[in-house]
């Protein structure tokens, strides 16, 4: 596999008109539909990402929409999930990734081919009451700040 190539973004927190180009490493958090373990897990990882890191993920069947109560449950956390869409699993994403973890667990779930591959096997919080759902988030969460300190 081709090494990926940087991506970047430019910084805008520079008081001076000077924007800067930063180049970032990414991780891509993958589950089947995209629509609620992914879509929190890179939330999370965005929220306290270590410099030079981002999230991205997707799914090998996109749903329609992100899941009501992954927004609900984000919003109790103070982050907004409302705007994102799945998006379809990719090469290029796979490509662009220097971590993939599969978020999910079971035979549906997708394949990743990343440098480095991680497998949580999170149960699906879809078809969870709330109470249960917010356990598997916060379980998310602590994967993921265990992978941000890791990674820090």
């Amino acid at each position: 596999m081709a090494s990926p190539k940087p991506r970047s973004r430019i910084d805008n927190n520079h008081s001076s008109a000077r924007s800067e180009r930063v180049v970032l490493k990414t991780i891509l958090f993958v589950c089947t539909e995209n629509s609620f373990r992914s879509q929190i897990a890179e939330a999370y990882f965005n929220k306290f990402a270590p410099k030079d890191w981002n999230a991205v993920s997707a799914g090998i069947r996109p749903a329609e929409r992100v899941h009501l109560n992954a927004v609900k449950l984000m919003q109790e956390e103070g982050i907004d999930i409302s705007h994102k869409k799945p998006r379809l699993l990719t090469k290029e994403l796979q490509e662009g990734a220097e971590v993939g973890i599969i978020v999910c667990g079971g035979a549906e779930c997708p394949l990743v081919f990343a440098e480095r591959v991680e497998e949580w096997n999170m149960p699906d919080p879809a078809r969870m009451p709330l109470d249960e759902a917010r356990r598997v988030r916060d379980q998310i969460k602590s994967k993921v700040l265990n992978l941000v300190q890791e990674l820090a």
